[in-house]
């Protein structure tokens, strides 16, 4: 009897490493789901922020209106700051991340101090260029892929079984958000999804191209916007280790596009042996 396995739950992270937020329904794109880490917290030398420098990022929370996205940090809830998806102007600069130099688009000098006082931080709001090719790692890509600012590929896969695992061996459980998946599904044996090569959502087909490396950004407690422990990462570590990488989730490239929806089968059709 074949396992079933059934997409649970949507997420897409518009502002690399601030709070995301949870679909009934996205559109995959070439580049991860539509929206999903579009814009990018920079310092003064242009270079990407994150929660392993600023875990106070993650207390900044987001929700998705028609033509906007709506900012408000959890210990200011009355303080609502509404982005617009269409740019005022397409001024260019070039951004940082990781290795990577991107063309991006400032936003406006409203959403650089908003943010910068949310944060504590002198920072800067960027949108990715609209022709911007970010490429993922040559060593795992198909067809010349692309990715967002995402750390290194469009999507990242992890099985309620998986975390359910982890939680078992840990004396606090700790929740999925902590792991930054765009998509979780329930069925199957834990971890299995990292031996998916490929597989389909719904209509929509994708290639697994390999586990998810993890790193101290899992020890950020979201509702504190700050490290408190050396968990889940130190648990993970004595049993999901491969050379010097602690493994957790599935990286995911796209083969075709379309709209994936809570509650869609996942078709299994090819496993690395």
């Amino acid at each position: 009897m074949k396992n079933i396995y059934t997409l649970s739950h949507i997420c897409i992270y518009p502002v690399k490493s601030l709070g995301g937020m949870a679909l009934p329904a996205a559109k995959v794109e070439q580049r991860g789901l539509q929206h999903d880490r579009r814009w990018l917290l920079i310092d003064k030398d242009n270079r990407f922020l994150t929660q392993r420098e600023n875990p106070r990022m993650a207390l900044i929370q987001v929700a998705l209106e028609k033509e906007n996205l709506l900012f408000v940090h959890k210990n200011y809830p009355q303080e609502i700051f509404k982005l617009p998806f269409q740019l005022v102007e397409n001024k260019e600069i070039n951004v940082t991340i990781w290795e990577d130099t991107c063309k991006a688009n400032p936003v406006s000098q409203e959403a650089d101090e908003w943010f910068s006082e949310a944060l504590g931080v002198d920072c800067r709001l960027v949108k990715m260029a609209e022709d911007e090719k970010r490429l993922v790692d040559q060593d795992y890509a198909f067809k010349g892929e692309i990715v967002s600012f995402a750390d290194g590929y469009p999507f990242l896969i992890i099985g309620q079984s998986s975390l359910d695992d982890l939680n078992s061996r840990l004396e606090y459980p700790v929740e999925m958000r902590r792991f930054r998946p765009n998509f979780v599904f329930e069925g199957g044996l834990p971890y299995e999804e990292e031996t998916w090569k490929r597989f389909s959502i719904g209509s929509v087909d994708f290639l697994g191209v390999k586990p998810c490396a993890r790193c101290v950004l899992t020890t950020v407690n979201p509702e504190k916007g700050e490290i408190d422990s050396k968990e889940p990462l130190r648990t993970l570590a004595s049993y999901r280790k491969s050379g010097n990488k602690i493994l957790f989730g599935q990286n995911v490239l796209p083969v075709t596009l379309g709209e994936v929806k809570i509650g869609d089968s996942l078709i299994i059709k090819e496993i690395t042996i």
